[in-house]
């Protein structure tokens, strides 16, 4: 479908959105949140154009050059699928949470306090599957990388970023270090190069064995599908929740065929989308308890402390 924003970047775009089984339902000139102008893109499978993702570039961004191009044809392949999600946003942590993305500004923008940094600002939210959305527990989130660190990434631009930025947020949230309220300030996510090795040209956030995969798998089908998604299937061959992992996503695939061999999932024939069975969600429980646990994890327990009086200061 055509859209009304027409310059060289939104003809770009829709032709690569396109090919890659995507409809641009929607593109506006933005701007991100140092005012640096943007186009902003509202993506769709044409089947079902009620589930969308946005896409943000930087008006100076070259879809035509050779190191953009490849990079954007897996990025938006890797859309369509989640659009297929019941949550294309929905996201799980290994800690058990199921966490929501949106909000961001892309692309990253040079540290306005003088520091020697790119930040990107948005937000992460518990998805419960019962609260209300004007109750859901939030973070405020600004990411940042060094200058130094942004020369491993071929340009600040959601693209490249998107799925490092993501999975740092879940590290963070694993390592119990962002506090989820009802409101607050920005809270820092740093991306550094304990994250990246420089030898192996990849990002590297945990290291899992195979049951760890194997719970996480499950908590995902539990939470995106059993929960959130109506037992609807979810794509449990995600690039993104394997670079999380530091695994693969033929890995994956294995570990999800293992676990539908218990009847805990139901497998697509191509082992790339699971949907939770009774099984599963007979563990509603279990589920709600680490969920309560890691979120426990995310609380500042030093200032409860002091709230409560318990302190010798």
């Amino acid at each position: 479908m055509a859209i009304a924003l027409d310059t060289k970047l939104s003809q770009g775009v829709q032709k690569a959105a396109q090919e890659a089984g995507l409809a641009v339902l929607d593109g506006v000139v933005s701007s991100g949140f140092n005012g640096a102008p943007t186009e902003k893109y509202t993506l769709a499978l044409p089947s079902a154009p009620e589930k969308t993702l946005q896409l943000e570039l930087g008006v100076g961004f070259d879809l035509a050059n050779p190191v953009c191009s490849k990079p954007v044809h897996t990025f938006l392949l890797e859309v369509a699928q989640r659009l297929r999600n019941p949550r294309p946003d929905v996201y799980v942590t290994l800690g058990g949470l199921p966490m929501s993305m949106s909000g961001w500004q892309w692309p990253f923008h040079l540290s306005t306090s003088g520091a020697d940094t790119y930040i990107v600002h948005g937000d992460t939210k518990l998805e419960d599957g019962k609260t209300p959305a004007d109750q859901q527990l939030k973070a405020k989130v600004s990411a940042s990388m060094t200058v130094t660190f942004a020369e491993v990434v071929p340009a600040p631009e959601q693209i490249f970023a998107e799925s490092f930025i993501y999975n740092a947020v879940r590290k963070i949230l694993d390592q119990g270090q962002i506090e989820l309220t009802k409101s607050g300030n920005r809270q820092p996510v740093p991306v550094t190069t304990r994250y990246y090795s420089a030898k192996q040209g990849r990002f590297i956030f945990n290291d899992t064995d195979e049951q760890q995969r194997a719970d996480f798998l499950a908590a995902k089908v539990y939470w995106a599908s059993g929960i959130l998604g109506g037992g609807e299937p979810v794509w449990i061959a995600d690039p993104r929740d394997a670079q999380y992992l530091n695994t693969t996503v033929e890995s994956l695939k294995k570990t999800a065929e293992a676990l539908a061999g218990e009847g805990i999932l139901k497998l697509d024939p191509k082992f790339e989308f699971a949907a939770s069975t009774e099984p599963l969600m007979s563990h509603h429980g279990e589920y709600e308890e680490r969920m309560a646990e890691a979120l426990a994890f995310t609380r500042p327990t030093f200032n409860e402390e002091m709230r409560g009086g318990h302190t010798n200061m």
